[in-house]
């Protein structure tokens, strides 16, 4: 059984249909990364498995169980946490009660100190930043301290928003090699990324989403070496 199986899930902005019927599974261990243009409903698929936003239709399972109707911080009680795009730090916060934000639903005091000392090995930096606001974080640092958040909830299942987003290649290199340690620490990844190579690079499995459709499927490398992904994706990006 899939960790995450969603079938024929439809979502709308009033009137507008962003989703059509999209059928995604992930399985335990997986990465799994959906590309796509812009526009083409990746967000608003990875909003609707978090509970920001509610499907019009189909069904979102999770751990066998159906969490179709569920809200966000009932799906962050279940495992699942989301690094959204753009980041969203808290920037008045200093780093280290951002971190502590990405606990708040627990209770197991010696079990956060210890994620906490695990995300500051991961992110040497943040050690170093504790006492500093988010808000005079660069771009970088900021999304080392919105992955390291998402990892204080000690989630199952990692939803990553556009992690590359405006950040330098050397950045992007680094946040790549983090992001497959992770899976190989044993994390479920689910990842929506503009950089389709990189992504394709990292991804067990992959989905083309195209108009709130799924246009294509297969392995990462099976996607890297298809002539029509090649031409409408990865023409001219960089790993």
């Amino acid at each position: 059984m899939p960790m995450l199986e969603v079938d024929k899930l439809k979502v709308a902005y009033g009137a507008v249909e962003a989703l059509h019927g999209v059928t995604v599974a992930v399985e335990q261990g997986e990465i799994v990364t959906i590309i796509g243009a812009n526009g083409a409903g990746k967000s608003t698929f990875l909003r609707a498995v978090c509970g920001v936003l509610k499907p019009t239709a189909g069904t979102i399972r999770f751990d066998g169980a159906d969490v179709t109707a569920l809200a966000s911080p009932a799906m962050i009680r279940r495992g699942v946490a989301m690094v959204p795009e753009g980041r969203h730090v808290f920037p008045e916060l200093t780093v280290r009660e951002n971190l502590d934000l990405g606990a708040y639903y627990r209770r197991d005091t010696a079990a956060m100190r210890d994620d906490m000392e695990r995300v500051l090995v991961l992110f040497p930096i943040l050690r170093e930043r504790l006492e500093s606001h988010g808000g005079l974080l660069s771009g970088g640092q900021q999304q080392m301290l919105a992955l390291g958040r998402a990892l204080m909830s000690r989630p199952r299942l990692l939803l990553l928003d556009e992690p590359s987003l405006g950040l330098a290649p050397t950045i992007v290199q680094k946040l790549a090699q983090i992001i497959r340690e992770l899976n190989q620490g044993g994390a479920t990844i689910l990842l929506v990324e503009q950089n389709a190579r990189m992504a394709l690079r990292l991804a067990h499995r992959a989905y083309v989403l195209s108009a709130g459709l799924v246009a294509g499927t297969g392995t990462g490398k099976e996607l890297l070496d298809d002539p029509a992904v090649r031409d409408m994706y990865l023409g001219g990006m960089h790993a």
